[in-house]
């Protein structure tokens, strides 16, 4: 099991200095997480990526839908070079709260989750560095031949930086598609739909599973289970969500990450030092 922490409000010089307290006291990932107009998770994780040497660097999440794959990759490649191999994205659907559709609008589900794939398909295909051309129902771009001038370097992880999707557990329905898209990529954030709001509403039961159908469907693809990660969201130190304490109970039941989601922790100067004592307390390992 490997531990890592998301942090929910910092501005970015404290989340660099969150990032190297994390790597001081054996954290094994720090994560920022995406919004509209807020702060820019991309820029604390390149500016955090250039003050550490070994803690991994992530989003929880990256609604990949808003963007255009080659603005995202843009992105992730940059914190790829800064951290030598560090980042990992984690995305999924987004949640269309006012901070969102108050700059966006509303978006149908089935749309975002359409787009989500194509730019994940796009976004892997340009990070490998690797001529391609696509032609998808809402991207499309041909580069079989070079681009003038050169866009970003291959990645320094092969063949692309590790993609981690939500994977939503349907209980009752026979085609499981969120699974099928987290199943496909290099790890899930696991989680029950129909749960409350701001909850994954996973069980360890549940994280059974949804582990034996990830299992299924990676044999299945002809992709190997070995070096598949499946995240776990908890919380060891707050009330926030169901899913708390003795990570080694979800590290039987599949888990090989445990992250310490700390969202009831204010914003403002008060959170940022509760967020400093939890990080400095180090990973709930017992």
């Amino acid at each position: 099991m490997r531990y890592g922490f998301v942090v929910p409000f910092a501005s970015e010089l404290e989340f660099i200095e969150l990032a190297e307290l994390g790597e001081e006291h054996g954290w094994d990932a720090v994560f920022s997480w995406e919004g509209v107009w807020r702060r820019d998770a991309w820029v604390q994780l390149a500016a955090a990526a250039a003050r550490t040497q070994r803690i991994r660097l992530g989003t929880v999440i990256t609604p990949a839908s808003r963007y255009r794959p080659w603005d995202l990759a843009s992105l992730v490649s940059s914190v790829d070079q800064v951290s030598q191999g560090r980042v990992t994205l984690g995305v999924g659907l987004g949640a269309l709260n006012s901070n969102w559709t108050r700059f966006e609008g509303e978006e149908p589900r089935r749309d975002r989750a359409r787009k989500l794939d194509e730019c994940l398909e796009v976004f892997s295909r340009l990070t490998s560095g690797e001529p391609f051309s696509y032609d998808g129902e809402h991207y499309s771009l041909d580069l079989t031949t070079p681009v003038e001038p050169a866009g970003p370097p291959p990645s320094v992880q092969r063949p692309h930086p590790p993609v981690w999707p939500v994977g939503a557990y349907v209980p009752g329905r026979g085609r499981q598609r969120s699974l099928e898209r987290a199943a496909r990529w290099q790890g899930v954030f696991p989680a029950v739909a129909g749960g409350a709001e701001g909850s994954s509403g996973l069980t360890l039961d549940a994280l059974g599973t949804i582990v034996t159908e990830l299992q299924r469907l990676r044999a299945d693809a002809g992709l190997p289970w070995e070096g598949y990660d499946v995240v776990v969201e908890g919380d060891s130190h707050g009330d926030f969500g169901e899913v708390h304490g003795a990570p080694q109970q979800w590290a039987d039941a599949g888990a090989t990450w445990w992250v310490e989601s700390w969202w009831d922790v204010p914003d403002g100067p008060d959170g940022v030092a509760e967020l400093r004592r939890r990080v400095q307390s180090g990973p709930p390992r017992a």
